[in-house]
């Protein structure tokens, strides 16, 4: 029989390209709160995976996540969906992954699933091409491990009482492998570790005595856990040793699992969540946060190193990405280019403004008709205001002007209005638009000023439409991939549809992002 390639050639006709060959182990690793800033800031003192990622990998420079709340769970949703929130349906972290139909297994806290999640991620496009292919999920967090690879009922694990679990949305009961690694009680035996600088004290220009750190508590190195087992379980995850647990965590289960051993490519997802905790107590600007990014390099020198091992580095592909950046302190940024920078409440307001329509609507009990979160306001109508004849045209323009009277507030938008922003150059309003959903029940959206940050409760914040909490690391490495620094602006929402490139499989459903085919060489 004659080849196909050589009848094409006989035919006239050209051959068609060779699919492209596939990884053993597609490896999505995200660092929760890690600022696209951070591995320039540092970059001479990393010598482990971040500096051999920037080294052999594809570094987008102009990565975002290019949506309005930059939080935990919108970002996550996004990375393997290759979709904005507006159509993952995953707004916030409050309405995440939380299901009481869900217990955890084995654990006390909420239960939770990806019943709010909607369409398909990468993962979804990989079984269907190939059905012998798996996942493993692992973050601390659990809308970290559950979101990037959607409904699929595959081996999803989080931290939660002292133990790595999962819910009953995906197992009965705990495998083996990951009973016997809780049985080791790694995070117990945490018991008065002392968290120590990894270099010498010169090396680090930040203060280590700042008041507003921590909550003005604990806020010099060294950083000591309780001597109490349990509560040492409860506290390790505010230090680096939490990201070196879970990464033993996800080594063990790639082995118990067999991934790539079993002829079909598999996921790994790891989802590193100690830089977000010690970012919210210390800040972005911490030596505490600076010693956490130097130790995360090592620690991805040794997981990378031992996957390398495994597959051999040819057969693992690589992404390194993060859900969000981060805001410094205002204090920080009062002596920093923004002098007036501060935090910003509006629930006083909200409030106001909610008994002004019980009034409007001759309401005989109070109601609590509006809602504020993560700068959207939400209506709570159900027809209550058309019913009474109310002009929410009317009320909804004076709440706006309330609302942008705050000091530190930017603009006010009305949620109907944004379609018609110029979103090329108005980077708010296309966050905005990325964000909700048409049918989210926000009726404004309310930015604040460069430098300021919502109030609410002790600690570092992120999660407005600002460059700082939206710019993120983006490095590809591995097969198919062309070293170097890329310039090109390049989203969260691009990486699934250029890993589907990269393996030859197809997206099942519609992406907003777009392949990197700058980055790309599919000749081997």
């Amino acid at each position: 029989m004659i080849a196909p390639l050589l009848l094409a050639v006989l035919a006239g006709h050209p051959a068609p390209a060779p699919a492209p060959s596939r990884p053993k182990l597609v490896v999505v690793i995200s660092i929760d709160q890690m600022r696209g800033d951070y591995l320039d800031r540092w970059k001479k003192q990393f010598t482990g995976g971040f500096a051999d990622l920037l080294a052999d990998g594809a570094d987008f420079t102009s990565a975002y996540q290019d949506h309005a709340v930059t939080e935990t769970a919108p970002g996550h949703a996004s990375i393997l969906s290759g979709r904005w929130p507006a159509h993952t349906g995953i707004v916030r972290n409050g309405e995440g992954v939380q299901d009481p139909d869900s217990p955890l297994l084995g654990a006390t806290g909420e239960g939770a699933s990806p019943k709010r999640f909607r369409g398909t991620t990468f993962f979804d496009w990989l079984h269907q091409a190939s059905p012998e292919s798996r996942a493993l999920s692992v973050s601390r967090k659990d809308r970290a491990a559950i979101l990037p690879i959607g409904k699929a009922k595959e081996s999803v694990y989080w931290y939660a009482g002292g133990i790595f679990t999962t819910s009953k949305y995906y197992a009965d009961t705990l495998p083996a492998w990951v009973k016997t690694f809780n049985g080791a009680r790694f995070p117990q035996k945490a018991a008065g570790y002392r968290w120590t600088l990894l270099l010498p004290d010169t090396a680090y220009p930040e203060q280590d005595n700042v008041p507003y750190e921590n909550g003005g508590h604990d806020i010099t190195f060294p950083h000591v856990l309780p001597r109490d087992s349990t509560l040492a379980a409860q506290a390790v995850v505010t230090t680096p040793l939490m990201d070196s647990i879970e990464l033993a965590f996800a080594l063990t289960g790639v082995e118990a699992l067999k991934l790539g051993k079993r002829g079909a490519t598999d996921l790994l997802a790891v989802s590193l969540s100690a830089t977000d905790a010690i970012g919210h107590a210390y800040g972005p600007d911490s030596r505490e946060l600076h010693d956490q990014l130097l130790r995360v390099d090592r620690y991805l020198d040794w997981f990378l190193g031992r996957l390398d091992d495994r597959y051999g580095r040819d057969n693992v592909l690589v992404v390194l990405v993060s859900d969000h950046g981060m805001s410094s302190f205002p204090e920080f940024a009062r002596g920093h280019g923004f002098p007036e920078a501060r935090e910003v409440t509006v629930d006083s307001i909200v409030a106001d403004e909610s008994g002004a329509i019980d009034r409007l609507t001759g309401a005989t009990a109070p109601r609590h008709w509006l809602s504020f979160e993560s700068g959207m306001l939400f209506l709570d109508d159900n027809g209550g205001l058309a019913a009474r004849a109310v002009n929410q045209d009317s009320v909804f323009g004076a709440i706006a002007q309330h609302l942008k009277a705050v000091p530190g507030v930017a603009r006010v938008d009305r949620v109907s209005d944004l379609p018609r922003a110029d979103t090329a150059d108005d980077a708010v309003a296309r966050r905005w638009i990325h964000q909700l959903p048409a049918n989210s029940g926000a009726v404004l959206v309310v930015t604040l000023q460069d430098g300021d940050v919502w109030g609410g409760y002790v600690g570092a914040k992120h999660g407005q439409p600002s460059d700082r909490d939206t710019h993120i690391p983006l490095i590809f490495a591995g097969r198919g991939i062309k070293p170097g620094r890329y310039a090109d602006r390049a989203d969260a929402v691009d990486i699934a549809p250029t890993l589907a490139k990269l393996l030859g499989i197809t997206p099942l459903s519609f992406v907003d992002g777009r392949v990197l085919t700058e980055a790309l060489d599919l000749r081997n």
